[in-house]
């Protein structure tokens, strides 16, 4: 009888499948534990410790693993590593798919080569065309010098595919290291960037290469540490002072979004009693919409369980944005911020509102709007700078919207900046508004003093006179019912009854289905 073995068929020798268990063995751990003890010397974890805090135990499908370059000159043909560098294939985040791709600064310090590239573009190819979020675990020097021109072709697939992903599918970049040089433009490209402190930097252009050119001295950290980015750049949009809080916020945000656009973000059952009234608005919303309060008490307060993710805390303030529940439903809140800046819209806002409203238009992700605003901020900075057409970069975005939008005027609403933020004129689909709503084309002391400054100066008593045309201004055209008796506030709504009325409004809105006219795409304003 002749055996399968003898025969030449299916059976693998021992020596084979020994050798290939020693071989992932050392892909997952790697050749020189030296590496490893370093990395974790630096308060870092390795590409697959982070990867395993990432994704659901033991979900992790690795593709690619016992990849090598083919590089040659200036020793690289004696060193070929398995991986080339990075860790690549997909996994589960609360039972759904996810692909992910993580850096391993142990290997020729992250830097990107040919080989290393391909892996990265294999991956996102597959989570475009699966329809599953995309996750880079970003902690390299770069591109690889010594493979020269290739790796920085490399570099423009990952830009190409990050482009071709935009509103597709998320993209969320982690920085756990360095990023600098033309490597920092991917993370740029990405629907959301989270750094850690201490240990992320991103940058252009390198402290040397800035002190050598300029004259300044930095620090990376002072240059592009991830405080840097969160509070001034506005390029992180979430920062924290570990890698564990860091990912399993990762995997919080990803338990908020669809995996593409093509589905509606997951409903989770609340126990939150959906109409359950919000008395404490009444004590934190002063009737006087000259006194300050922080708009986050009020989105804390109608949220599903109080539980919300702000997105750019710690960038223009003055606006704020989150990804929250209502009744369950995911919805995306724009709220001014009477706690910074008197709430009023400027440069940074406007910019930072108009992404957070693509981005949730592009993921079916319907907008709350929350309005207590005072109009733009005045000034020649900000006019030279470009209010103008910055701040129509959020007018854009909202008049752009196709998803199901609702808005509650809380008090101010004033001028430009009303329109804005999502009136009935540019397309919002139910405008609510408080009993202590102003809306109106400035405040009433500014317009008094405009409409009637002649009788105001020709009064034997000017400041009683401008008491008196300021009552009458408030009268006539800022009473909280003028919008509403002219068609352009659908309700006026006791504030208790805020969280039930949006969940109704929700409820109704959730088979909207508007289209924009047929185009290869709009061109907003820059």
């Amino acid at each position: 009888m002749v055996t399968t073995q003898q025969a030449g068929g299916a059976g693998a020798p021992p020596d084979r499948l020994g050798e290939l268990a020693r071989i992932k063995e050392e892909t997952r751990e790697g050749t020189n534990p030296a590496a490893t003890e370093r990395q974790h010397a630096k308060g870092k974890l390795t590409a697959r410790e982070r990867i395993d805090l990432l994704l659901d135990k033991g979900s992790f499908s690795e593709v690619e693993g016992l990849r090598r370059h083919r590089a040659t000159g200036f020793g690289l043909e004696d060193k070929r590593p398995y991986t080339d560098g990075v860790v690549t294939g997909w996994g589960e985040v609360d039972g759904r798919t996810v692909f992910v791709y993580a850096h391993d600064f142990r290997i020729f310090g992250g830097a990107l080569g040919e080989a290393h590239a391909q892996k990265i573009h294999k991956v996102m190819d597959m989570a475009i065309a699966a329809g599953a979020p995309l996750v880079s675990l970003n902690d390299g020097a770069g591109a690889r010098i010594q493979e020269g021109v290739s790796a920085l072709a490399g570099y423009g697939g990952i830009f190409q595919r990050n482009t071709k992903a935009s509103g597709v599918i998320p993209q969320i970049s982690v920085m756990l290291g360095p990023c600098a040089g033309g490597a920092a433009y991917s993370p740029a490209l990405t629907d959301f960037v989270f750094a850690v402190r201490d240990i992320s930097q991103m940058f252009i252009t390198g402290p040397d290469v800035v002190q050598a050119v300029t004259g300044e001295e930095v620090t990376q950290n002072g240059l592009g540490g991830a405080d840097v980015h969160a509070g001034v750049s506005g390029v992180a949009h979430f920062v924290y002072d570990d890698e564990e809080t860091c990912l399993a916020e990762v995997r919080y945000l990803l338990s908020l979004l669809p995996s593409n656009n093509r589905e509606l973000p997951p409903d989770v059952h609340s126990e939150d009693s959906e109409d359950r009234h919000c008395d404490a608005l009444l004590d934190t919303v002063p009737a006087d919409g000259n006194r300050s309060y922080d708009i986050r008490e009020v989105i804390a307060e109608i949220t599903d369980d109080g539980d919300y993710m702000e997105v750019h805390a710690g960038w223009a303030p003055n606006l704020v944005v989150a990804l929250a529940r209502l009744g369950g439903q995911v919805v995306g809140i724009v709220a001014n911020q009477p706690a910074a800046m008197a709430g009023v819209l400027d440069i940074k806002a406007s910019e930072k509102g108009a992404r957070f409203v693509q981005f949730c238009d592009a993921f079916n992700i319907p907008l709350v709007t929350l309005v207590d605003v005072p109009g733009f901020l005045p000034g020649v900075d900000q006019e030279h700078q470009g209010i103008i057409r910055r701040g129509a970069k959020l007018l854009y975005a909202y008049c752009n919207a196709t998803v199901p939008r609702i808005s509650v005027v809380l008090r101010k609403a004033y001028g430009g900046a009303y329109i804005v933020m999502d009136s009935r004129s540019i397309g919002v689909d139910i405008a609510l508004a408080w009993p202590t709503n102003e809306i109106a084309v400035m405040g009433a002391e500014g317009a008094a003093n405009v409409v009637f400054r002649r009788e105001i100066a020709a009064a034997d008593d000017p400041e009683a006179m401008r008491r008196q045309k300021i009552d009458e201004y408030k009268t006539e055209l800022v009473h909280p019912y003028y919008a509403a008796e002219r068609g352009l506030v659908d309700d006026v709504i006791d504030p208790r009854e805020t969280r039930s009325a949006l969940i109704r409004c929700l409820s109704m809105l959730r088979t909207k289905d508007a289209a924009l006219p047929r185009r290869k795409h709009g061109n907003p304003p820059q």
